[in-house]
């Protein structure tokens, strides 16, 4: 027995709808309409996929990787070769978060037409913008960037990559002078191009200077929930493994019943602005 052909009235199943990938204009539409950025560290396609799924906005490729996943004591390991291939296996995977590449250490302490070259695979790479770790020095290098179409996110603050020089990982700006430094130096990378700016690791009421003083996006870590956005090393957020994390880190498995469902809260919780809390800020 032949089976009968479908009829040609019966509906069609319609192809989903490709998901647009968040751009820098939404980042900068994000932060005029006071609507937080969520932004985790992602360093494989699989979490790529799970955290943009559970509403991340941004995902950042930090060289945090050669801890977290390589075993390192410091990000200065981290080669260029190692954040393309990170930054290639999220953007294979990735469909809508807006997409951030670190520069690694000597990859942008260089010439800025070296720099730019090295920027430039990491867009090549997948990356939408490219973050750079840095004060003052750095404003000319983010001038030569911007001004030939890499979108930049300045670091500063705690900058990780310059840990043998602070003594570890310790918190910057509480004097008057360098909370004075930090501040002059957020300014200038405005003016020369930066389109984001990342603090971490500084007093709270510094951070909120900052905010105050600039109007690009600001993403925070260690920093204000005035900030525009926040940022953990997700498996900080995930508490792998278990054990003591800095005062900026919330658990967010506490309570979840799955990782999705901790991401999920993260989110929730960056964009109503109860985290972080004032437990996770520093005071001056």
């Amino acid at each position: 027995m032949t089976s009968p052909k479908a009829s040609s009235s019966a509906p069609t199943q319609q192809a989903a709808a490709p998901t647009r990938r968040k751009t820098l204009l939404d980042m900068r539409q994000m932060h005029e309409s006071g609507e937080k950025i969520a932004m985790l560290t992602c360093y494989d396609a699989g979490f790529a996929a799970l955290l943009e799924g559970a509403g991340v906005d941004s995902l950042l490729i930090g060289d945090s990787l050669g801890m977290v996943v390589q075993g390192r004591d410091l990000p200065i390991p981290v080669t260029l070769a190692d954040m393309i291939y990170h930054t290639e296996c999220v953007a294979r995977r990735s469909r809508s978060a807006f997409i951030i590449s670190d520069m690694p250490f000597g990859t942008s302490q260089v010439s800025p037409g070296d720099t730019f070259g090295h920027a430039a695979r990491l867009l090549q790479a997948g990356a939408q913008m490219v973050k750079i770790e840095g004060g003052l020095e750095m404003a000319p290098t983010v001038e030569f960037l911007a001004r030939r179409g890499i979108p930049v996110c300045a670091h500063v603050g705690l900058t990780p990559q310059s840990a043998n020089v602070f003594g570890g990982f310790r918190i910057q700006g509480r004097s008057p002078e360098d909370a004075a430094r930090i501040l002059e130096a957020s300014k200038a990378l405005e003016s020369a191009g930066a389109h984001m700016l990342l603090m971490e690791g500084v007093p709270r009421p510094l951070a909120d200077a900052v905010c105050a003083a600039v109007r690009i996006p600001t993403i925070g870590i260690g920093a204000s929930p005035v900030c525009s956005g926040q940022v953990l090393v997700v498996y900080d957020a995930l508490d792998i493994p278990p054990g003591r994390k800095a005062r900026f880190v919330r658990n967010f498995m506490d309570g979840a019943t799955s990782i999705e469902g901790a991401v999920r809260a993260y989110v929730a919780s960056v964009k109503d602005g109860s985290f972080p809390a004032a437990e996770h800020c520093y005071p001056a």
